[in-house]
């Protein structure tokens, strides 16, 4: 990377030098040196040549030909590495298949997409010669912007000229002199209209004033656009230059539709030292930002094991449809065992494989755990001691390793979202809710109707049953360990949604809460107001939802249906909360933005783990063997959702800051109340709990051992019985005082109608 960085300042220096200036005074823009030769540009048309074919191997070169190339993703720091022999690890770990499903090879661009996906470019930077009406204005030529589902939206998906003709263009104002070289286009996201360009022209100007036309030789260079709506199309400039803005001139559109586009631009900034992405604003932290595709992410796992074998452990929880193994990182002062009041939390990442922000925070936070652990930072090294954690970067390695192949511009807005087979996880768990509500309204007593653990279908267990497998491992991972805290990191929308996901009656949006709807929205409050983008009162909508209305977070439902989500299946079938986080506009960001993305997102996370230690946590114990007792229902009164304690009797109850009345039973024993105070402090309040048999419990104990039973025993089973008889008693005899009366008014009421 310092090497490709040093050949491009020394060849636009070279260049500046000759000139004096990356721009004359006519305002015209200004080209590199090149050689005689003509570079290979695909996307580029001229009469009878047809474009070269853009691949996930082939390289596209620039005018620093010979320098190191800047990934579309990353830097390929490795290549030797990745292209050579597997090491050691993988070789015992089965590597062999796991790498050939992972592919290797990816297509790369020799500079980083300016930011009209990500936002960092402006809406004040985009004009354009027309367009039709607001909502389809220049500041909507955005890649992968998403419309709105009406028809004439506010915000709808591309920016939509007024006129159909060869005059009409998208401006983008660089604000610095850009060496560009490239752009990437794609159509109108639309339910109701298809549109887009075919062809296009690219102009340059450093004023904005003067243009000159991008050339192929000695014609006007004619890029190639698209063929569809969704599918990005990259073109490199025959010629990378040096300007301040840069125009998109469509020449032919589809012929039933409008001139319509979103775009990215790409250049590199030459104005400084550092013209680089690596030289922008990121992160004091000294992390591994960069994408990591499914080799590279298990080596980095185990760099971060072999750095603090103390507190850490790699074990997987299943495979993907293609065998790739579901890696999970634990990271805990006793890794490798549940501690006795302990809480468990887990990140899941990369659920939905495009998504690939949230795999990438997830392994810069083992990093981050790791480091500074060992340097003694008391809120990291409270955090690790007191907590169990378990940290999955990629639920879906198959759907990531496509999109990494394609890279984040050229992978569009869904390619990589489902599983290999087709799947899109997050609604692929068994929908505990329609079962719940539906149970609910033939009750006689709603409130009689089982609220948690409750038990997945048969009809989701059978053999022709469409359920992933990478869905099957986590559902038994979330079975096996005593989870209490979750999120879920998607990416796509600047938001923290929180159960339930899935509305009642199949209502496409419907705020359908929890019966911890107030703590779910203080999970999500903590998250949305520590993400630094999220808080920023100034930022700019992602798409065409302003969640700032919201302070951020939204129930699920409300923003839209989920059936067989995993937070709503989290919730219903097991003790665990979860919310889901979205992390950014863009799902897929240049690896230039992963370290500002990290600062994003740094605080957020640790303290959104920290809050698994909220509410109350106890053991629920024998009151004569003092041994725990496992599957304990621990009720809060008033709170129509309740919890189980764990296989060693230890139980955890998220709730906000209060005064509660707490009820624990369990089956053969008697059930015990107690009250528990909740404080603001950030630490959970111990109740604990002992429970003592019930007579009936014992005397099964005693025969089943053959033992006699002891005398109190009996005294108490014959009060026992006896205060059943004086039960059973009064019960009958209030049915037939009931009876009697009923009878009565009968009589008077026929005496009345004879009388009459």
């Amino acid at each position: 990377m310092v090497k490709s960085l040093a050949a491009a300042v020394i060849l636009l220096g070279a260049f500046l030098d000759a000139t004096g200036a990356p721009m004359n005074g006519e305002g015209t823009v200004t080209h590199p040196p090149t050689t005689s030769s003509s570079p290979w540009s695909p996307g580029i048309v001229n009469e009878g040549l047809q474009p070269a074919a853009t691949t996930a191997g082939n390289k596209l070169v620039s005018a620093a030909a010979g320098a190191q190339q800047l990934d579309g993703k990353e830097t390929r720091r490795d290549s030797e590495e990745t292209n050579g022999d597997r090491d050691e690890e993988e070789e015992e770990e089965g590597g062999e298949e796991e790498d050939a499903a992972a592919g290797e090879g990816r297509a790369v661009l020799d500079c980083p997409p300016l930011g009209l996906e990500s936002l960092r470019v402006d809406d004040s930077q985009i004009q354009a010669s027309s367009y039709q009406r607001t909502g389809l204005g220049p500041h909507r030529g955005r890649l992968n912007i998403q419309s709105g589902i009406e028809d004439g939206d506010l915000y709808d998906g591309a920016w939509c000229a007024e006129y159909k003709d060869r005059n009409q263009w998208l401006e983008v104002d660089a604000i610095h002199p850009t060496l560009f070289t490239g752009v990437i286009l794609q159509g109108r996201n639309s339910i109701w209209s298809w549109d887009w360009v075919q062809t296009y022209k690219v102009q340059l100007s450093n004023d904005s004033v003067s243009w000159q036309t991008c050339m192929n030789g000695t014609e006007e260079a004619i890029f190639e656009g698209n063929q569809g709506p969704e599918l990005p199309v990259l073109a490199l400039l025959p010629v990378p230059t040096v300007a301040q803005f840069i125009r998109i001139n469509p020449q032919t559109w589809y012929l039933n539709g409008s001139i319509c586009l979103r775009a990215e631009i790409l250049g590199c900034r030459v104005d400084s030292p550092a013209n680089s992405w690596e030289g922008e604003p990121g992160s004091k932290d000294s992390l591994d930002f960069r994408y990591h595709n499914y080799k590279e992410m298990r080596k980095l796992m185990k760099s971060v094991t072999e750095a603090c074998p103390d507190i850490t452990r790699i074990y997987t929880i299943g495979k993907s449809y293609m065998g790739l193994k579901l890696y999970v990182m634990e990271i805990s002062d006793n890794p490798g065992r549940h501690e006795l009041g302990e809480p468990e939390f887990r990140y899941v990442a990369g659920m939905h494989g495009n998504e690939a922000l949230g795999r990438e925070l997830v392994l810069n936070l083992m990093q981050y755990l790791c480091r500074e652990y060992k340097r003694g930072n008391q809120r990291i090294v409270r955090l690790v001691t007191e907590t169990r954690i378990h940290l999955l970067p990629s639920m879906n390695p198959d759907g990531f390793e496509f999109a990494y192949q394609k890279g984040s511009e050229l992978a569009g807005w869904a390619d990589g979202r489902y599983s290999f087979d087709g799947i899109d996880l997050n609604h692929n768990f068994p929908d505990l809710n329609n079962i719940m509500w539906d149970a609910q309204e033939k009750a006689a007593d709603p409130m009689k109707v089982p609220n948690h653990y409750i038990p997945i279908p048969e009809y989701y267990t059978r053999e022709d049953a469409l359920v992933a497998p990478e869905t099957s491992a986590v559902i038994s991972w979330m079975q096996d360990i005593p989870f209490v805290l979750s999120a879920n990191l998607h990416g796509g929308e600047l938001v923290v949604t929180y159960p339930y996901d899935c509305t009642r009656d199949w209502a496409p949006q419907e705020d359908t809460p929890t019966a911890d709807n107030a703590f779910f929205r203080w999970l999500a409050t903590v998250y949305a107001s520590t993400n630094l983008v999220m808080a920023n009162p100034d930022r700019r909508i992602c798409h065409y939802e302003d969640f700032q209305l919201h302070n951020n977070i939204i129930n699920g439902g409300a923003w839209h249906t989920v059936p067989g989500s995993m937070n709503d299946f989290s919730y219903l079938h097991t003790n665990c909360f979860e919310v889901t986080v979205e992390l950014s506009c863009d799902k897929f960001p240049h690896a230039s933005e992963l370290p500002v993305e990290w600062e994003n997102n740094k605080e957020s996370l640790i303290v959104y783990m920290e809050q698994v230690h909220r509410g109350i946590k106890g053991v629920v114990r024998d009151k004569l063997t003092k041994q725990g007792i496992p599957d304990a229902i621990i009720k809060v009164e008033d709170h129509h959702h309740d919890i189980r304690s764990a296989a060693d009797g230890d139980y955890w109850r998220l709730m906000n800051p209060g005064e509660y009345k707490v009820v624990v039973w369990a089956v053969g024993y008697l059930p015990s109340v107690r009250r528990c105070h909740v404080g603001m402090e950030p630490h959970p309040t111990i109740c604990d709990f002992s429970l003592t048999k019930t007579p009936i419990q014992m005397l099964k104990e005693i025969r089943a051992k053959g033992g006699k039973i002891p005398q109190d025993l009996q005294l108490r089973l014959r009060a026992l019985r006896l205060r059943k008889l004086r039960a059973s008693t009064k019960a009958i005899n209030r049915r037939r005082e009931s009876q009697r009366s009923l009878d009565q008014r009968r009589k008077a009421r026929s005496s009345e109608r004879q009388r009459l």
